[in-house]
């Protein structure tokens, strides 16, 4: 990216599109004192042409993503109290979820304890509350509600134009009916870009207009905008959403003006998909209650018809047959519609992401270029504030890791599986979706060597990232009747869970276990430079002997944990890195010398962790190299002849055992698996999956990125100083770590009771608070502990409520349960069991 302080002028930045993105940046920039801001844009001023235009403008700030909420409620600070031409930008009507089955009453218990975590306010009300809030409505099937008072309703054209005349205020400049035609580069880095008019006279030649920094905003135009301008395949998806307006409602004439619009909150209906709101007189209903209506970008109407024939590209016709139902249940549920007709709709186009999340980043090998797509008006004015934050001073001041659009590996993205998994999205916008299920569409693109040997043993498969990775196995179903202590859960906790997980991880306690390690991304950094290009980047001191393995943390500038990765020296400028996926390959790219090389091993190796206190007795009888600790320690690597196969086997342990991790070709992992499952037999080997694998690092207090660390937070605050070193000269954020505050801490919990379980997300209460009193922070991983009988979770905490013995509540949906703040590690501190 762009080194904005190398610049010796203001910097020139192009926004492509003056959407609610695209005008929140502008205005962002220019509040950071950029001065050289242009926003091109293909529509008219304001009311564009995208799906800013037509977007009902809700912004429920509750999703179980923090980040999300956060820049939701960004949002709603920054438009709160602003006016247009006396209009207002934004009303704080508030929202009200209701239920009308036992499954959604659960989960809005789940979503108030979500708003608590995230310092949202919020109450669970009864059926006599949500008719007080919305006067009229029909509760004879409702069972309670969700309300959140601080939420809001958007115009978001408005928005728009208030954002954007402040930007010219501060110098930016508009330019509307311009069309980008083209990037232009010169060695790696962006130079500006190529513009027509729209409508374009017949054979103009396009104008350059020079830039430092371009950033694209240009919604629904995006994706062929990435694929047609900058060759990569953006996986979005434009989807048609019905939307329509009763006609006047009796009841409702004359109650409120057009300046005053609404005065009842935001109502959804999530038991039919369906979400209703007050317009002046009338009554406008959005439809989920669909089949998802995927539009290929050429269907999407360029600006030329646009200014043609004024027929708005993001709005199609309604299509009644999949509108229908949902107009027949507005009015069964809102009584003052019975005797009202459909006044007018339409098919509104907005995006759908593979995950529900933006796409937001720097560009992967054009420095100077960022995306900020897919964006609904929820989270614009804060993500606005983010990519200002990100392009001048490389700090977006939160976490990104599910922001990013590298967070998706280019080996699965596809048309097809964009739109496979955009129409999934689409099908669950208000769905009850449990925090531990997988996706059901385009599975088996990525499967290790070992795949059809674990379908043969039953394995439950998730799928990550691509990749299909087993949860349990249910050929150990029988060992579950050999344990003391057979775990239970409730319903919903039960979910996508086994009690055969319980015996893997005892097996892999007592005896050996055998997981499959392949999904783990594997970059090889070599070359002249490669030890200090990694010593740059890395916080620990990674120049260390030939077949050392070190655990490292990738930093920003501000000292943030952007990832954490171990790094095996296996020659003088040769390094095998073990990262977190697709964005730190990016990451590293991004700042590598001409001389040194990355390679992604990732799809040609594939890798197994051999774990438990008979690991070795297994290995021995595989090899005749010397595994003892003394010849092979904890935390160094080895080559070795494992049955035949050349394997690289690393001795760490994320399960807390003896055992090595053990990487070979793709072409040998077959074996290597055989292998050791016939070599394993008489020491009691058990494959073990992914739910086994996750209690296990729990009881170690081992951190998982993305789940427990992140780029908000340092690492003294994450407990992970130790990776980083005081002895080695300067690396990324090694300033900054100076001077930053421990302002929390990431602390161990146990349960008190033996039989509770949470998730994770859950809020987390002084002992003894009253209600009303807030979260004092918030639960970030937790299971049950075979080893223990207990349930551990993680939790960002207060420092001062951190320390061990501290008494806490952790409310799960609705009930406090009674925790305590523990020394960690749970299980073997003294590493008794590893360094044997």
């Amino acid at each position: 990216m762009t080194d904005l302080s190398r610049l010796t002028h203001q910097p020139r930045i192009v926004v492509i599109g003056l959407g609610v993105v695209g005008a929140a940046l502008a205005d962002e920039l220019t509040q950071s004192g950029m001065r050289h801001v242009t926003v091109l844009e293909q529509g008219p001023l304001w009311e564009t042409g995208g799906s800013s235009s037509h977007a009902p403008g809700f912004v429920f700030q509750t999703s179980p993503h923090r980040t999300m909420s956060l820049l939701a409620r960004r949002t709603l600070d920054k438009l709160d109290g602003q006016k247009v031409d006396g209009q207002w930008l934004l009303k704080r009507l508030g929202g009200l979820e209701i239920a009308t089955t036992a499954e959604r009453v659960h989960d809005l218990a789940r979503r108030h304890g979500l708003a608590q975590s995230w310092g949202i306010p919020s109450r669970l009300v009864d059926p006599g509350e949500c008719a007080e809030l919305w006067p009229g409505l029909d509760t004879t099937s409702v069972l309670g509600g969700f309300h959140t008072p601080t939420d809001g309703v958007v115009k978001s054209v408005h928005a728009v134009r208030w954002q954007a005349e402040r930007a010219v205020e501060h110098g930016a400049r508009l330019v509307p009916r311009t069309r980008v035609v083209g990037v232009t580069r010169t060695g790696g880095r962006v130079t500006g870009v190529e513009v027509l008019p729209v409508p374009a006279p017949d054979g103009a030649t396009p104008e350059h207009v020079p830039a430092d920094v371009v950033v694209a905003c240009a919604g629904l135009w995006g994706p062929g905008l990435a694929r047609d301008l900058l060759g990569f395949e953006l996986p979005m998806m434009p989807m048609e959403h019905c939307f329509g307006l009763s006609a006047p409602v009796p009841g409702l004439i004359g109650r409120h003006d057009v300046l005053d619009e609404a005065s009842r909150p935001m109502l959804r209906h999530q038991d039919f998909s369906l979400y209703l709101r007050e317009y002046v007189d009338r009554i406008g209903i959005g439809a989920y209650r669909h089949r998802p209506i995927p539009v290929e970008p050429d269907g999407v109407a360029g600006a030329d018809e646009f200014a043609a024939t004024g027929v708005h590209p993001a709005m199609h016709p309604l299509t009644w047959e999949d509108f229908g139902p949902s107009w027949d249940e507005a009015r069964r549920l809102l009584p003052e519609l019975r005797d009202v007709g459909f006044g007018e709709g339409f098919n509104g186009i907005f995006f759908f992401t593979p995950d529900g999340g933006p796409m937001l980043g720097p560009v992967a090998g054009i420095d100077g270029l960022w995306l900020a797509q897919a964006v609904w008006v929820t989270q614009s004015a804060g993500v606005g504030q983010v990519m200002a934050d990100w392009v001048v001073r490389d700090d977006p001041g939160v976490d990104t890791h599910e922001l990013e659009y590298t967070r998706f590996d280019p080996a699965v993205v596809s048309r097809d599986w964009t739109r496979a998994r955009a129409a999934e999205a689409y099908a669950e916008v208000y769905d009850v979706v449990h925090p531990q299920a997988s996706t059901g569409v385009q599975r088996g693109l990525r499967t290790s060597p070992f795949h059809d040997r674990q379908r043969e043993l039953g394995a439950v498969f998730e799928q990550a990232n691509g990749w299909e990775r087993p949860l349990w196995f249910e050929a150990n179903a029988p060992l579950v009747d050999a344990l003391d202590r057979v775990p239970e859960r409730d319903a919903w906790a039960a979910r996508h869970w086994s009690p055969i997980a319980a015996a893997e991880a005892h097996a892999t306690r007592t005896a050996v276990g055998l997981y499959d390690m392949t999904p783990l991304s594997r970059l090889e950094v070599s070359g002249p430079g490669a030890t200090a290009f990694l010593q740059h980047l890395t916080s620990n001191d990674v120049d260390r002997a030939v077949g050392r393995v070190v655990y490292a943390l990738l930093l920003d500038d501000a000292g943030g944990i952007r990832s954490d990765v171990t790094v095996t020296r296996l020659g003088p400028e040769q390094y095998l890195v073990g990262t977190n996926g697709h964005r730190d390959r990016v990451h590293l790219e991004s700042r590598c010398p001409d001389t040194v090389r990355i390679t992604d091993l990732t799809a040609g190796t594939c890798g197994l962790g051999l774990w438990g206190p008979r690991a070795r007795d297994v290995l021995e009888r595989l090899t005749d190299d010397d595994v003892s600790h003394q010849a092979l320690g904890y935390f160094r690597a080895k080559r070795l002849r494992v049955a035949g196969t050349d394997v690289l086997a690393l001795r760490v342990s994320y399960v807390g055992e003896l055992g090595w991790e053990l990487w070979t070709t793709a072409d040998q992992g077959r074996r290597l698996w055989d292998s050791l499952r016939e070599a394993g037999t008489p020491s009691g080997l058990v494959a073990g999956g992914r739910r086994a694998f996750h209690s296990l690092r729990l009881e170690k207090g081992y951190r998982a990125y993305g789940t427990d660390i992140g780029r908000e937070h340092s690492p003294a605050e994450a407990g992970l100083g130790f990776a980083v070193s005081s002895r080695k000269g300067d690396f990324v954020g090694r300033a900054a770590l100076e001077d930053r505050p421990v302002r929390r801490r990431l602390a161990c919990l146990t349960l008190d009771a033996p039989e509770a379980v949470v998730l994770g997300h859950e809020p987390v209460l002084a002992r003894g608070a009253g209600p009303g009193q807030g979260a004092v922070g918030y639960v970030t991983s937790a299971d049950q502990s075979y080893t223990l009988g207990v349930t551990v979770a993680y939790a960002w905490l207060p420092p001062e409520l951190a320390e061990p013995g501290t008494a806490l509540d952790v409310e799960y949906f609705g009930r406090r349960l009674p925790a305590t703040v523990q020394s960690e590690p749970l299980v073997d501190p003294e590493m008794s069991r590893i360094l044997r």
